[in-house]
């Protein structure tokens, strides 16, 4: 009877060490599959290309503004003041920059 109940336990204990080498493996792996994955990301992320290009941005700003006022003043023993102010401002700016080593664009194939 000692010899079945012996037997019963070390098939639990072999179970027990399985299992413990198996969590130990997937632990010891979880470094590597995390470098994976982020490989994978930064491979697709370069795959998408550049969002921004230096040495092909331009900006235009335009500003346009005008005023236009008339102040007319009458009264009893004052005399009549007209007083008619008109103001204009254009404003255009063009602005082109480039890339920080001149006009080299380095496009990955």
């Amino acid at each position: 009877m000692f010899i079945n109940l012996h037997k019963k336990g070390q098939s639990t204990l072999e179970y027990a060490v399985i299992i413990a080498v198996v969590v130990a493996a997937l632990i010891a792996m979880q470094t590597y599959v995390k470098r994976g994955l982020q490989g994978r990301l930064r491979q697709a992320s370069d795959d998408i290309g550049e969002q921004f290009s230096p040495g092909y941005t331009t900006a235009n700003h335009t500003t346009t503004s005008s005023i236009n006022s008339t102040e007319v003043v009458t009264g009893g023993s004052q005399p009549t003041t007209n007083t008619m102010t008109t103001q204009a401002q254009n404003t255009s700016i063009v602005e082109n920059v480039s890339a920080a080593d001149g006009d080299h664009e380095y496009w990955p194939d």
